[in-house]
């Protein structure tokens, strides 16, 4: 089968310790983060063949990032080098992306800056078989939104199938309304992946207070079933939609579990918890990489959910944006739960 190409901002993320004790210790730590290059490493650590496609100015930081992406094992040929700097993001220690604890400085970056026409997709779509990318992109301006359509139409044109990560950032939205835009996107995807409330945010697929008011997993479940149904409905090319709860436990514990619609098959993950984790961020690109994994493979329901689910939880236990788990690890925790 062909590559799987993944298109999105790569960003550095500056994370320091709470309170101002990183001013005392002069520590910083940086890693290289980007929700699309967040699935793209974890399934380059799979054995999949992984190709990444974004903009980075051509200095010496994009050396050094090169470098790492090819011990992650995933082909950088259809980078860009354009422009003159690398998008940041800065988030304090133990936060994740939807706190008020998170400060973008992507502003004039080499991705944010990308227009159609700069891409060449005939090139870069040369032995793909799978696109993914996600809604921060087309969050970013209009001219991403744009350079979103024009890499999915030339993607359609040689049905190649397309999935999307519906997460929803709010802050990157600004006054922008994300419906008109997700609406124009969504047709040409195959496969949707988020929760409920990020797809009543982008897509405006209604919420059910009768169900969440309930706060427990079978009516959590029941609507994100319902939910699956009428993004099925609205948007025709869709196959496939799955949807993850993640609910916290006490200071530092969490539950997690996710489910899976495709034409009329529906299926659920085991219920993940834990009394401590270490880091929120890049679990839904985790289970994003492990959907994709799962359909590439051609696995059952089941095996699809379980697995993403379970790659999606060992994210909670390891620092920085990208997973470094092994199938084995994967496999072992689906065999504890189950």
């Amino acid at each position: 089968m062909g590559k799987i190409l993944c298109f999105g901002e790569l960003l550095l993320r500056f994370s320091p310790a709470l309170n101002g004790e990183w001013l005392k210790t002069h520590e910083f730590p940086a890693y290289l983060g980007g929700a699309e290059l967040n699935v793209a490493t974890a399934m380059g650590g799979w054995g999949l063949p992984v190709s990444y496609c974004t903009a980075m100015p051509d200095n010496f930081l994009s050396s050094d990032i090169l470098k790492e992406l090819h011990e992650r094992k995933i082909d950088t040929d259809a980078i860009l080098f354009s422009g003159d700097r690398i998008g940041s993001y800065y988030l304090s220690q133990g936060a994740d992306l939807k706190s008020h604890s998170v400060v973008y400085d992507r502003g004039n970056s080499a991705f944010g800056e990308l227009k159609t026409g700069m891409i060449d997709w005939d090139h870069v779509l040369q032995d793909v078989a799978w696109f993914h990318f996600s809604a921060i992109s087309p969050a970013l301006s209009d001219h991403t939104a744009a350079v979103c359509l024009e890499a999915l139409q030339a993607a359609s044109k040689r049905n190649i199938s397309i999935s999307i990560d519906l997460n929803h950032r709010p802050k990157l939205w600004k006054e922008r309304k994300p419906h008109h835009v997700m609406a124009e996107l969504l047709p040409y995807c195959d496969v949707v992946m988020g929760n409920i409330w990020a797809a009543h945010d982008l897509l405006g697929i209604p919420l059910i207070p009768s169900l969440i008011g309930k706060n427990d997993k079978t009516a959590y479940l029941e609507h994100a079933r319902e939910s699956s149904v009428k993004i099925l409905k609205r948007f025709a090319r869709v196959k496939s939609v799955a949807f993850t709860f993640r609910f916290e436990e006490g200071a530092h514990g969490i539950s997690y579990y996710a489910s899976f619609y495709s034409e009329q098959h529906w299926a659920e993950s085991a219920v993940y918890s834990s009394g401590h984790i270490l880091d929120k961020v890049g679990t839904g690109d985790c289970f994003m990489a492990g959907l994709i994994y799962g359909l590439y493979n051609h696995l059952e329901e089941k095996e699809i959910i379980q697995f993403a689910a379970s790659a999606a939880f060992g994210k909670f236990f390891e620092k920085g944006d990208a997973s470094s788990q092994t199938l084995s690890m994967i496999k072992e925790r689906i065999k504890q739960y189950e």
